[in-house]
C-alpha cells in the first residue's frame, strides 16, 4: 500500500476567529480559508461572494482584437471557418462553444477534432490539407495550436488564415499567425492566466459580443464549466466564478445533452457540484475521444433532440463502460507484471510495458499505478517496433524535466511538471527505464504527500453542521480541493468488503462513540490491517441522502497506523528502495538495513502466525512491538526468506510459511552478502 507523508495545514487559529468575526461565518469556513492562504480582506469577499464578477476583460489578452476582427470579416464575407478542437472534455466543450456562438451568427462554419489514435494531438499539416480541400479560409484552433509552427507556414502558403485560441505553455517561437490568443504569452497583459481552453474560448465569443461576458456565460456557461472541471486547472480567482455559474446552469435548466447524460449517469436529480461533475460527466465525455470518436460528445452537447440525445447519451455511457473495463485489464496487467518483477517498484520511477495496449487509457492506468506506488509512473504500449508512453508524476517531481534530460532516448515527447507523453522505439525501452532511474538517483525523491486540512478530535463532532461549513467554499477541486479531515487514534472495530469486492466498509469507533465509514476502490485483500488496530484516517465528508433522510458519510482516502514514528518509516523506505535497487551503501546504512538473528526470528513468527499482505512492512513492525526504526530490516528479512524460499506469497498476495524440513541459511542469502559487502 503507498505510504504517504501526511502534513497538516498550518492555521493560524486567532486570526480564523477574528475572521469568522468579522464576516459572519463559521468557524470551520473561517479556519478553512486561513489554512488555505486567505487573509486578506478583499481576496476573501470575493471568495465568498456567489455572484462574484468575471474580472479579466477579454480585451485584456494579446491579440484578441486581431482574433475578434478576423472572425468577424470571415463571417461578413461568408468565408467557411473550420473550429479545429481536442479530443477531451475541455477540447470538446471549446470546439462545442465556438460553434454553436458562429453558427447563431450566421456563419459558414464546420468543426474538426483529430483522431486520438490515427492523428494525436493537436493542429497537423494532414488535417490543414483536408480542411483546404473543403474550401475552408480560417481555421480558429481550441484548446490547442500554441506549437503549430510548420502548421501555420502551411496556413500561409495555402491561402487560409489562422486564429489560435490556446491555453498550454508557450514555447519559444509563436506560430506566424494573424492572431495567438493565450494567457501564457509573455506579452499577454491579462492578470489572470489560468484558464482552460474552453475558458480561452470563452472570451473570445466575449469578445465577438463586444465584452459582454453576461449575455455569453448565460448561455455557455455550463460548457465553461464542464471544460473547466475536467481540465483540472485551479479553481480560484476567474475559473471560480466561472464554475459556480455554470453549475447553476446545469442544475436548473440544463441543455437537453446534459440532462440527457446526467439522467443515464444515475444522478437521478441530485444537485451536482464540481465533485460529482468530475465524477459523472467529464468521464464519460472524455472516454468518447478515449474510446472511439469524440464527434459522439460533441454531438450530444450541440444537439437539441430530446430521443436523439438519450440516443447519444445511452452510447456514450456504454463507450465509458468500456473504457473502464479496459482500463481495468491494463492495470490488473500492470499490477501482474510488477509483482513478477518487484525490482521495478522499487525502482524511483516506475517504468512498465506491454503489447498493444490501449492508447485511450494508459494515462488513466500510469495515474492509478502512481496513486498505488506513491512514485512517478510511465506506462508503455508497444506497437511492434514503435511504442508510445503515458508519464505521471507526484508533487515535488517533475517529471517533464525527467523525461527531458533522456530525450535523446525518444521520438518525440512533451507535457508538463505532473503529466507527459513520450514516443521511442522499443528496444530502447530498458534504456531508457535504466537511465531516467539514473536521473532520479541523484536527486531526493518526495513522498507522496496526504494533506489534512484539519483534525477531528471528537467523532462526535461530525455533523450536518460541518458540511453546511463547508458548502460555502464550493465548487471544489484543483487549487480548493475538497477539505480533508484527519481522525486520529481510531480503533478499526470491523470492516467488510462490498460491492463485489471492490469496496470495502468499516465501524471505527474512539471513546464511547462508534460511526461507519467506506473506503472506495480498497479491496479488503489489499488492506493491510487487522481488526483492533489503532489507526489515523484521512477522510472527506459529504452528504448522503437516503430515503429523504439526509446524513453525514465518511469517504477514506488514506491510512496509517497510530503508534508508528512517520520519520523513521519513511527512512526506512527510502534505505530499502536504495538497497533492493542495488545502489552502493555506506557502512552505517549496511548496519541500519542489515536483519539480525533476532528480528528474522520474530519476521518468520509473524509470518507462520498471521499471513500479512506483502509488503505490510510497517504494520509488521507494529506487530513486532516496534516503531518503524527496523522498518528496512523487517523488509530485507521478508525479502531474504523469499529469495531463499522460507516464505512464499500466495496468490492473494499475502506471506507465508510453507512446510518444509529443509535448513536453510539465510546468510546464503545474495541480498544478504551484497549488504555485509558493505560493511
Amino acid at each position: 500500500m503507498n505510504r504517504k507523508k501526511w502534513v497538516v495545514s498550518e492555521c493560524d487559529k486567532n486570526l480564523a476567529a477574528q475572521l469568522a468575526e468579522d464576516f459572519s461565518i463559521d468557524p470551520i469556513t473561517a479556519y478553512m480559508l486561513v489554512s488555505r492562504g486567505l487573509t486578506d480582506d478583499l481576496e476573501i469577499e470575493e471568495f465568498l461572494d456567489p455572484n462574484s464578477p468575471l474580472m479579466a476583460d477579454p480585451f485584456s489578452f494579446a491579440d484578441m482584437e486581431k482574433a475578434a476582427d478576423c472572425l468577424r470579416d470571415a463571417i461578413d464575407g461568408f468565408k467557411k471557418i473550420a473550429v479545429f478542437g481536442d479530443y477531451d472534455a475541455d477540447g470538446i466543450t471549446a470546439t462545442a462553444l465556438l460553434y454553436s456562438y458562429l453558427s447563431k451568427r450566421g456563419a459558414d462554419v464546420i468543426y474538426y477534432i483529430p483522431d486520438r489514435l490515427t492523428e494525436g494531438y493537436g493542429l497537423s499539416c494532414d488535417a490543414v490539407r483536408e480542411l483546404a480541400g473543403r474550401g475552408v479560409k480560417l481555421i480558429v484552433t481550441v484548446d490547442n495550436g500554441v506549437s503549430a509552427i510548420e502548421e501555420a507556414k502551411l496556413c500561409r502558403s495555402l491561402g487560409i488564415d489562422l486564429v489560435v485560441t490556446d491555453h498550454h505553455k508557450v514555447g519559444e517561437t509563436l506560430p506566424d499567425a494573424p492572431a495567438v490568443v493565450n494567457p501564457h504569452r509573455a506579452d499577454c497583459p491579462s492578470d489572470f492566466k489560468d484558464l482552460s481552453g474552453v475558458g480561452v474560448a470563452f472570451k473570445l465569443v466575449s469578445a465577438l459580443e463586444g465584452g459582454d461576458e453576461d449575455s455569453m456565460l448565460d448561455e455557455f456557461g455550463d460548457l465553461v464549466a464542464l471544460g473547466t472541471i475536467a481540465d483540472v486547472v485551479t479553481l480560484m480567482g476567474e475559473n471560480r466564478s466561472l464554475v459556480r455559474h455554470g453549475l447553476k446552469i446545469i442544475n436548473n435548466s440544463p441543455r437537453v445533452g446534459i440532462k440527457a447524460l446526467l439522467e443515464k449517469a444515475g444522478n437521478n436529480g441530485k444537485k451536482l457540484g464540481s465533485t460529482s461533475a468530475a465524477f459523472t460527466l467529464c468521464p464519460r465525455i472524455n472516454a468518447t475521444g478515449r474510446m472511439g470518436s469524440a464527434y459522439k460528445a460533441l454531438d450530444l452537447l450541440l444537439c437539441e433532440d430530446e430521443t436523439r440525445a438519450y440516443d447519444l447519451a445511452e452510447e456514450i455511457c456504454a463507450m465509458n463502460q468500456e473504457r473502464q473495463k479496459t482500463e481495468t485489464l491494463i492495470f490488473h496487467e500492470v499490477c501482474a507484471k510488477l509483482s513478477k518483477n518487484p525490482s521495478l517498484v522499487h525502482d524511483s520511477v516506475i517504468v512498465v510495458d506491454g503489447d498493444e495496449w490501449h492508447q485511450g487509457v494508459i494515462g488513466i492506468v500510469a495515474s492509478r499505478v502512481a496513486e498505488r506506488y506513491g512514485k512517478p509512473a510511465i506506462v508503455i504500449s508497444r506497437t511492434g517496433s514503435e511504442a508510445r508512453g503515458s508519464c505521471r508524476s507526484i508533487e515535488g517531481f517533475s517529471i517533464f524535466e525527467a523525461i527531458e534530460s533522456v530525450s535523446d532516448c525518444l521520438t518525440h515527447f512533451g507535457g508538463h511538471t505532473l503529466a507527459a507523453g513520450i514516443g521511442l522505439n522499443s528496444d530502447r525501452i530498458e534504456e531508457f527505464r535504466i537511465r531516467i532511474n539514473e536521473y532520479a538517483s541523484g536527486r531526493e525523491m518526495p513522498f507522496a504527500v496526504q494533506k489534512i486540512d484539519c483534525r477531528i478530535k471528537n467523532l462526535a463532532s461530525i455533523n450536518l453542521d460541518i458540511l453546511d461549513a463547508l458548502d460555502v467554499l464550493e465548487p471544489f477541486g484543483a487549487g480548493n480541493p475538497q477539505p480533508c479531515f484527519g481522525l486520529y487514534g481510531v480503533k478499526l472495530e470491523s470492516f467488510s468488503a462490498i460491492s463485489e469486492g471492490r469496496h470495502m466498509r468499516f465501524t471505527i469507533s474512539k471513546g464511547d462513540v462508534r460511526t461507519g465509514a467506506v473506503w472506495f476502490g480498497m479491496q479488503e485483500k489489499q488492506f493491510p490491517y487487522d481488526k483492533g488496530d489503532i489507526v489515523d484516517l484521512a477522510v472527506n465528508l459529504d452528504r448522503n441522502v437516503y430515503y429523504g433522510e439526509t446524513k453525514v458519510s465518511i469517504s477514506v482516502r488514506n491510512i496509517r497506523p497510530s503508534l508508528t514514528d512517520e520519520a523513521k518509516v519513511l527512512a526506512g523506505i527510502r534505505l530499502f528502495e536504495k538497497v533492493t535497487g542495488e545502489y552502493p551503501l555506506s557502512p552505517e546504512q549496511a548496519q541500519f538495513a542489515l536483519p539480525g538473528r533476532d528480528v528474522q526470528v520474530e519476521v518468520f513468527k509473524l509470518i507462520k502466525n498471521t499471513k500479512p499482505v506483502e509488503g505490510s512492512y510497517e504494520q509488521m513492525c507494529l506487530h513486532m512491538g516496534g516503531d518503524g526504526s527496523d522498518y528496512c530490516k523487517v523488509a530485507v528479512a521478508v525479502e531474504v526468506m523469499k529469495e531463499m524460499g522460507v516464505v512464499g506469497v500466495t496468490n492473494g498476495g499475502r506471506l507465508y510459511a510453507p512446510e518444509t524440513d529443509r535448513k536453510v541459511d539465510l546468510n546464503d542469502s545474495a541480498l544478504m552478502q551484497r549488504i555485509r559487502s558493505y560493511l
